[in-house]
């Protein structure tokens, strides 16, 4: 017969005693429990003692969370967290070096727990952190100090808000000085990176104290730690300010390029800086052209008069007014403009917007030459032949803010950046000015009419994003190598895709698929099992911004238990004996993903929290009371671990990778059973069976031989 659900097993130890093991009833007050562990043990007043667990955080057990103890967990009987905030609270305040010392590094592991915090916070503890006089401190008490801090305010008891601009002056004195201990400053850089997002007073404050220069400084040393909080904070500044202030984009990212290969927290937060930096043309890009500005006129003018300046041998004010706008109107026409007696209509559209002629503006000022051969080349060739260049720049840029998602928020857990975005001024315009002689090109290429024109800006999409997908590291590169992929490159590409995706559709060539089907999608699974022993590792994703913490979970070899843990930044594959937490396969009842997961139903809806909907899941197990939590770190790795732990479970592989892996396989099995009958056609149905001869007679008669 099971135990009842309410009843776990566990064991408690006590320094200089013998454990205990006992079953701890669920429905027993805890108060109750504790009596009877200290009567045990012969322990007077058990009001002052509590328990704690022995692995992990230590978290003490308390009424609100005694429901996540589970069979063979190990408590420890400690003081009670009151007694103990109080303890540390006057040890703090000693003169004597060590038991500041040592109150100081256990309140630093402390209060990472919400019951002690509370009772420390009680106490008017952060005041008494706020009065201590820091800049006196050796640096391992700081450190110390400052660890607390940080650990107690994240516990949102206590608004930041409340902070003395001289005690946040002091944590941005730590930042800035050149000789300090590097464990200081990322506590420092950690502290003003959770403060800025919290008022734009702090905003300010942090702003104006901080010095760009000493952010930078801090992206070139060789502490990776230090260069991601210092990014950290930089792109907590970079969301909190307004469109004028984000304008450090390109020496920060510059900085970091010298720390490659990335981990997966530094590329987020240049994706992050990429993202920002790019949105900042989102203003102009949805803003419409107003046919009434005198400015944006004399911007469309500047066009016509670069294009065209030497064509006229004669001052325009010598033509008369329906002349000169007659000739304006011819001149317009040549540029590409769809409405070339009121130009302005065609920058209508928002987006892309007055965005559109800013590109076209810039490319006419940086690269004149390019620019009037541009269009002088075309208006050479027939009506019907000419690539018109507004229409062109106004798609291509549209074409180019879908590409780079300007205009989106920023995702929670991207990592994707564009490493030539960095230390290159006006990168976007930059950008356009290559791809809109790209789109020449590719049109004689194409030899197409004005009829060719969307077939010709997809080709130029495509050649576009294919060659952003390489990586390149500069302008320079991606524009040598989005000119190597010409028109006929793209039709080869093109057919060879085709050939991949498509299967032969002869019957014989689908049964034989079939008949293949169970024995590939076995090695599928099988990979799938292989990969969850392998094991991942995993980041805590909170509400707030902090995500430096990890956790680590995979599969035994036998596939009967799961191993999981929390781990350090840099660990990439601990042994399995180094994780404490285990979930037996057995116990496993289903598998939830996106919004079914408990810790995703608490989300809002909006698109920031899209992508981490699409890479949640859940363990339910034991008995369907609890809960593991996963956030995948990239969409592979979510098909890998739902399709592993639902053979686990029984089940069918359900993610949209099981089927393009085993669509790969069948294909590749199939070319290699079919390669002897390369350019042999394959019927439809099987040769007709000829008909029975007339008669049977046509056994070899031995006996006539011998005579």
């Amino acid at each position: 017969m099971p135990p009842p659900k309410d009843v776990v097993k566990i064991a408690i130890q006590m320094v200089g005693a013998i454990p205990q093991l006992i079953e701890l009833h669920q429905t027993k007050p805890l108060a109750s429990v504790l009596k009877d562990v200290c009567d045990a043990w012969s322990l007077p007043n058990a009001e002052q003692y509590a328990l704690q667990y022995v692995d992990g955080q230590q978290t003490y057990i308390t009424e609100s969370n005694r429901g996540d103890i589970k069979n063979g967990s190990i408590l420890r009987l400690t003081t009670s967290p009151d007694q103990e905030a109080e303890r540390l609270y006057s040890g703090i305040q000693s003169n004597n070096s060590d038991v500041k010392t040592d109150s100081l590094k256990k309140l630093a592991s402390l209060s990472q727990d919400v019951t002690f915090a509370q009772e420390f916070i009680n106490r008017n503890g952060l005041k008494q952190i706020f009065s201590i006089k820091l800049l006196n401190f050796p640096w391992e008490m700081l450190a110390h100090t400052l660890k607390a801090f940080m650990e107690l305010m994240e516990h949102d008891f206590v608004s930041w808000e409340t902070l003395s601009a001289a005690f946040i002056k002091k944590i941005v004195s730590y930042v800035n000085m050149s000789v300090v201990d590097a464990s200081i400053q990322q506590l420092s850089l950690s502290i003003l990176e959770n403060m800025v997002p919290t008022s734009r007073l702090l905003f300010e404050l942090v702003k104006k104290e901080v010095t760009l220069d000493c952010l930078l400084a801090h992206l070139q040393v060789t502490n990776i730690q230090l260069q991601l909080k210092a990014m950290a904070l930089l792109t907590a500044l970079l969301l909190a300010a307004t469109d004028a202030e984000r304008r450090v984009r390109d020496e920060a990212g510059d900085r970091t390029r010298c720390s490659e290969p990335l981990g997966d927290e530094m590329a987020h937060y240049l994706y992050v800086l990429q993202s920002v930096s790019l949105n900042l043309c989102e203003r102009r890009m949805r803003t419409s052209m107003d046919p009434y500005s005198q400015e944006q006129r004399d911007l469309l003018q500047s066009l016509r008069q670069t294009a065209f300046e030497s064509e006229s041998e004669m001052p325009a004010s010598s033509f008369s007014t329906e002349r000169r706008r007659s000739l304006c109107a011819k001149e317009f026409r040549k540029l590409g403009f769809m409405n070339n007696s009121n130009p302005a209509e065609d920058l209508r559209r928002a987006p892309p917007g007055l965005l559109a002629l800013d590109n076209m503006v810039y490319f006419s000022r940086h690269t004149p030459n390019a620019y009037s051969r541009f269009v002088l080349e075309n208006s050479s060739r027939e009506d019907k032949h000419e690539c018109p260049f507004a229409r062109s720049s106004i798609q291509l840029t549209l074409i180019l803010c879908e590409i780079l998602h300007i205009g989106e928020p920023c995702s929670e857990t991207a990592q994707a950046f564009y490493p030539m975005f960095f230390g290159q001024d006006h990168f976007f315009e930059e950008l356009f000015c290559i791809c809109i002689q790209l789109v020449n090109k590719t049109w004689k290429e194409m030899r197409a009419t004005q009829e060719d024109f969307d077939k010709v800006l997809q080709v130029v999409r495509e050649q576009i994003t294919r060659t952003l997908s390489l990586k390149p590291t500069s302008l320079e590169l991606f524009k040598t190598r989005v000119n190597a992929l010409n028109y006929s490159e793209i039709l080869k590409l093109r057919q060879t895709e085709r050939l991949h995706q498509e299967e032969t559709l002869a019957v014989p060539v689908l049964e034989l698929r079939e008949r293949l089907k169970p024995e590939l999608l076995e090695l599928v699974r099988q990979q799938r099992l292989l990969h969850l022993c392998e094991g991942t590792l995993f980041r805590k994703i909170s509400s707030r911004r902090r995500q430096d913490k990890l956790w680590y979970c995979r599969l035994s070899p036998n596939h009967k238990v799961l191993h999981y843990g929390d781990v350090e930044e840099g660990v990439h594959s601990p042994a399995i004996e180094s994780l404490p937490e285990k979930i037996p396969i057995a116990d496993m009842k289903m598998l939830l993903v996106g919004k079914e997961c408990p810790h995703t139903k608490e989300k809002s809806s909006g698109k920031q929290n899209k992508d981490v909907l699409e890479l949640a899941f859940s363990i339910v197990y034991d008995m369907e009371e609890y809960c593991l939590n996963f956030i995948a770190p990239t969409r592979y790795e979510f098909c890998l671990w739902t399709d592993g732990l639902n053979v686990l479970l029984g089940k069918e592989m359900t993610s949209e990778r099981t089927q393009t892996d085993l669509d790969v396989l069948l294909s590749m099995e199939l070319k290699l059973r079919l390669l002897d009958l390369e350019n042999i056609s394959i019927p439809d149905a099987p040769p007709p069976i000829p008909k029975p001869p007339s008669n049977l007679n046509f056994c070899y008669d031995f006996s006539h031989a011998e005579q």
